[in-house]
């Protein structure tokens, strides 16, 4: 295989030899001498008042060193951070301090910490502490936390609803209105997405190190955003930032519940700066379901308009979203900053009318989970044409066809004011019929339906908005940056800000490198996750690291390209316009028998002091891009399955996704991360769901009672894909991390409400509720 082909190969995942042999390095794998151990005292209640909190047992027991309460506190830390802050969010509702004072208002909300010479003294110290609480009513359902006479998290506010975004109806009233008048439909559905736990391999950890004698904070921490936490960490505890690291070693998992700045992180750094000792704080897996940020839990209000041939002419949703008991770093901008830009799907809808109400309940903060805001979009899209599709009796393929947005129409600019970068949806949606056999399954459905068997075949044709960072649409520059450094043997550096936890980028950015400079990949190394040695980077979250974090690289390549083809010129006394590299060879053009080696330039460019006038020694760049606009991958799901009539026990016959992620820079990892992306979309279909009593108890508080997707749940997943480049970045690639996750949930919702012939049913699709509906249709 040629170098110059390195972009597009299948080559090995280079993270997976540590990862597979258990060579890797956690934070829990890394030990400083002298290390103590924090564990955190947690209300048992849902909603209560602290009456007091005595920590004299605690103190006194053998090997405790310290105990803090918010009291310890107070005016030493600052409060968990917000990053988008809106409505009465903006004035303090939902603020949160590291220890809860005054108040408890969710089941694990922290209220003291113990600090002692093995993590097991802490643990049991823990116990020791006794805290005296006034139980309280608990807001647990979002719809009942709105109404007047609910328990109130934040008394002072008079509501539990943070924002209430409700623009005029009067156009979108009129368009449903002449819809009606023309002979066209309109129907009304409520739409639920439940409360999900990340619940990633590895929980939660921290290990923060203060040395005193050079004033210096190292924080190793299993996260999604190094400099981010950095930075942060720095304001709460009121640090330079340059005496503050941040170290990311291996994360196992993050799914978005590790893009944001814990409680637990920020005490075990202040503790440490108060007792000049290292301090370590593992979460356990019931404290990572109890504390953890969830995902989901949305509720929305759906109106849609449509002709009697099936064209929607309007949508309107109306979205309710639980913040859970405080406001995270971006849960009150989720529904509105990444579900509405892309709510009318991958549709042409002209006229689509958003409101929303975001509220707090007793319950674990909410955030980002995998997709952010665009699952629950892309259910409430895909819902609509399936919907449109039963009430007019139509096939919901054809209602989909009839809907799409247009190749011709791109770039499309969507009623909701997104501008869609490139697409073709019919294609994606034609090739995994032709796939699956649709209509060969559409006859065995009918034959299986006639001796009263339940067969579904459900269709989803998701899009989503990622690789954020243009200009604009953030508080903060979501830019990402690279350095790339080429040694004097001809090996390159890349120091990436993004930060890759699995996703691949260590391989793909690699890649990326060894093609562009036409060197083997093995003489590429990818650093990242030390903010002391890479550049500010924002981190990896929203399918966003590949293509705002690669396109520097690449550019970061570009530059030194450049002067390395002015090195190369001088050496060969050409022009620099005649110079190519090409396998790993600097030529002139029309005399490729006058080359030198990439490594011979780089080693001219780091130890010559021939080099031409103007060009400095060395090769080394730094560079930062910001895209001109996101990007937007599609696709379609198909899901056929079978529901047994005795049990109701529903099992998946068939699964295929065709993605378009645009350009593919390594086949193989695309596939890997659209297989844990199924596997997430579909567990929340058919089995998770956070679930607590109306008083706060948290019942689903372990993995007994939480039912995670296991192997033995899924078919054999069939894989394709088309390539629709992407003109918004320079590799014209557009993020698959979440792609799998949006599709696959709309898919399965479509092919169990079609086994059983009904127009909708919520998820989860537990084999009772679906064993119920079975035996009342028939009697």
């Amino acid at each position: 295989m040629g170098i110059a082909s390195m972009l597009g190969t299948s080559i090995k995942r280079r993270e997976d030899p540590r990862l597979i042999t258990g060579q890797a390095t956690y934070v829990d794998d890394i030990k400083l001498p002298g290390t103590l151990h924090m564990a955190v005292v947690r209300s048992p209640y849902g909603h209560a008042r602290i009456l007091s909190i005595d920590t004299s047992a605690a103190l006194k027991h053998p090997g405790v060193v310290a105990v803090y309460t918010a009291e310890d506190i107070k005016g030493k830390v600052g409060n968990v951070p917000i990053a988008v802050p809106v409505g009465h969010i903006v004035n303090g509702m939902g603020v949160r301090g590291p220890l809860a004072e005054g108040k408890v208002r969710f089941y694990g909300d922290p209220v003291a910490v113990i600090v002692a010479e093995n993590t097991y003294i802490a643990r049991d110290a823990a116990d020791l502490v006794e805290v005296d609480y006034d139980p309280l009513p608990a807001a647990i359902d979002i719809e009942k936390a709105m109404q007047p006479g609910a328990p109130l998290l934040y008394e002072e506010f008079g509501t539990n609803v943070a924002q209430n975004v409700k623009p005029p109806t009067d156009e979108i009233d009129k368009v449903f209105a002449e819809t009606e008048a023309n002979g066209g439909i309109t129907l009304k559905f409520r739409l639920v997405n439940q409360r999900l736990a990340p619940a990633s391999m590895e929980t939660r950890g921290v290990l923060a190190e203060y040395r005193k004698a050079n004033k210096t904070l190292t924080v190793w921490s299993s996260s999604q955003i190094p400099h981010l936490l950095r930075n942060i960490l720095a304001s709460q505890l009121n640090l330079p930032q340059h005496q503050l690291r941040v170290i990311v070693p291996e994360v196992g998992g993050g799914f978005g519940s590790k893009l944001n700045v814990y409680p637990e992180e920020t005490l075990a750094a202040y503790i440490s700066m108060q007792l000049g000792r290292p301090i370590k704080w593992i979460e356990d897996r019931s404290e990572n379901l109890a504390t953890t940020v969830h995902g989901r839990d949305q509720v929305d209000y759906v109106e849609v308009a449509a002709t009697r041939e099936g064209k929607v002419t309007g949508l309107k949703v109306h979205g309710i979203s639980d913040l859970g008991a405080y406001s995270q770093l971006f849960t009150d901008v989720i529904m509105t900053a990444f579900g509405f830009p892309v709510a009318g799907g991958s549709y042409d809808i002209p006229h689509i009318y958003l409101s929303s109400d975001v509220v707090f309940t007793n319950k674990v903060p909410t955030d980002a989970y995998r997709g952010a805001g665009r699952p629950e979009a892309t259910y409430v899209a895909e819902r609509v044409m399936d919907m449109v599709a039963y009430a007019l009796h139509k096939d919901p393929a054809e209602i989909r066809l009839l809907n799409f947005v247009k190749p011709e129409q791109f770039p499309y600019k969507s009623a909701t004011g997104a501008v869609y970068d490139s697409g073709n949806y019919q294609g994606a949606l034609e090739k995994a019929m032709d796939i699956v056999g649709y209509k060969e399954l559409r006859e065995e459905q009918k034959l299986k339906r006639a001796a009263g068997k339940f067969m579904g075949i459900g269709i989803s044709s998701y899009i989503e908005i990622c690789g954020f960072g243009p200009k604009g649409t953030a508080p903060v520059g979501l830019y990402e940056s690279a350095r790339v450094r080429v040694e004097q043997n001809g090996t390159a550096m890349v120091y990436t800000g993004a930060s890759p936890h699995g996703q691949g980028e260590e391989t793909t950015f690699a890649q990326i490198v060894a093609d562009e400079f036409s060197i083997p990949v093995e003489n590429v190394m990818i650093l990242h996750g030390d903010t002391d040695s890479t550049p500010e980077g924002r981190g990896t979250y929203g399918s966003r690291t590949t293509a705002v974090g690669g396109s520097a690289v690449f550019n970061a390549v570009q530059k030194l390209k450049e002067k390395m083809k002015l090195i190369a010129s001088h050496m060969l006394e050409a022009s620099p316009g005649d110079i190519s590299l090409e396998d790993g060879k600097f030529s002139v053009a029309g005399s490729p028998q006058k080359a030198v080696s990439f490594a011979q330039v780089a080693a001219v460019a780091h130890t010559s002091n021939t080099l031409a006038p103007g060009i400095e020694p060395g090769l080394e760049t730094t560079v930062f891009f910001e895209p001109d606009a996101c990007v937007f991958p599609f696709g379609t799901h198909i899901c056929v399955v079978e529901i047994d009539q005795e049990t109701g026990e529903p099992q998946i016959t068939r699964f295929v996704a065709v993605d378009d992620c645009g350009r593919q820079l390594n086949p193989m990892i695309v596939q890997g991360q659209i297989h844990g992306g199924l596997a997430q979309g579909i567990g929340q279909a058919l089995w998770e769901s956070v679930e607590y009593s109306e008083d706060g108890q948290l019942l689903t508080a372990t993995f007994m009672d939480y039912a995670m997707p296991a192997a033995e749940g899924f078919p054999l997943f069939e894989l394709d894909h088309t390539v629709t480049p992407s003109p918004v970045n320079p590799l014209g690639v557009k993020g698959v991390g979440e792609a799998g996750t949006i599709g696959s949930t709309p898919a399965v919702a479509a092919a169990i409400a079609d086994a059983l012939n009904v127009d909708h049913i919520d998820m989860p699709y537990k084999p009772e509720k679906l064993w119920k509906i079975i035996h009342h249709q028939q009697g």
